[in-house]
């Protein structure tokens, strides 16, 4: 466990140091005919790596959290409408036009998580249990994908139409410093919820039952739950748009090095999580395409579409 996480640190340490200098031009600090380096450091490509791993640690500690309280390796916390909700509520700033005024998306993109936080957890109540947490989540994200398409088809402007359509595929491109303000202390606290969670997810995994013999309280799990994946969910919507999969993903490639306690999982999928998303930002600035750089969203479902479906294919084998 302990050398998991270290090792994860190791390559973070080696990625970080290499994503300042990636992109379609490559930056040689030393070299003097680029006076403009520092700046280039400082301003666009430090906040840019930050934010990959601050998005990738809560996403991936989000899932780790989502499929042990679940008890489902298939579940990714996008699948519970936080990030559906967080997405309308963004879509809606373009729809009227607020977008344009500086901290309005991202201020829409969280009161639309907290609006979709605060109506999974009336709508799953005090005694509801897992399925009826999972059923909720799955009707709010219907509902918000939902209302997401009647704001695309009413679009005031073909401007603002291309902007929600672009701005929904993710991305860290022209990303700041005023970005990453807003994301690190959602995200931090939202890490910290979930860690808080991680003794409890432990005893759910010998059944509800058994876990309340043991003094947990299930409301109050679900409450963690909802607080804890909507803050770092909500706060990557926020401020990359909708960037998938990597909640899904990133548990299974560290739950064989662990002892497949969910508690033990949280912290190297949170690591594991920032060095993919970290990695793949930065294949998406290097990968020479015609059309502009590649989305950061586009290309983690590119990936995460055949892993889920090697997961599927998997899960039959086992029950066949």
């Amino acid at each position: 466990m302990t050398r998991l996480n270290t090792l994860l640190l190791l390559a973070l340490a080696v990625t970080v140091p290499l994503s300042l200098l990636a992109g379609r031009v490559w930056i040689d600090p030393f070299d003097p005919a680029l006076p403009n380096a520092a700046v280039i450091f400082a301003e666009l490509r430090l906040p840019r790596a930050v934010l990959a791993l601050l998005l990738g640690a809560g996403l991936g500690a989000a899932g780790a959290t989502m499929q042990g309280y679940l008890r489902n390796p298939l579940a990714d916390p996008g699948l519970f409408g936080i990030a559906p909700g967080a997405a309308l509520g963004a879509v809606l700033s373009f729809w009227t036009g607020w977008a344009a005024s500086g901290w309005a998306l991202p201020l829409f993109a969280l009161i639309g998580a907290a609006g979709a936080m605060a109506l999974l957890g009336a709508i799953a109540g005090r005694g509801g249990g897992v399925l009826l947490f999972t059923l909720a989540g799955m009707m709010i994200a219907s509902l918000a994908g939902a209302l997401m398409s009647l704001a695309i088809s009413l679009s005031p402007t073909p401007f603002a139409m291309s902007e929600i359509v672009t701005w929904l595929m993710g991305a860290l491109v022209d990303r700041g410093w005023a970005d990453v303000w807003i994301a690190a202390p959602l995200t931090l606290l939202g890490l910290a919820v979930l860690l808080r969670a991680g003794r409890s997810l432990d005893a759910l995994t010998l059944g509800e039952v058994a876990a309340r013999s043991l003094g947990i309280d299930p409301r109050r799990l679900q409450l963690l739950m909802i607080a804890g994946v909507g803050l770092t969910v909500g706060a990557g919507v926020a401020v990359a748009g909708i960037i998938g999969f990597v909640g899904l993903m990133v548990p299974h490639f560290v739950r064989p090095f662990t002892d497949r306690r969910p508690s033990s999982l949280i912290v190297p999928s949170a690591l594991a999580g920032a060095l993919l998303l970290l990695v793949a930002d930065c294949l998406c600035r290097v990968l020479p395409l015609a059309g502009g750089e590649l989305r950061l969203g586009i290309a983690l479902s590119l990936l995460g579409a055949p892993f889920f479906l090697h997961l599927l294919l998997r899960l039959r084998r086992e029950l066949a």
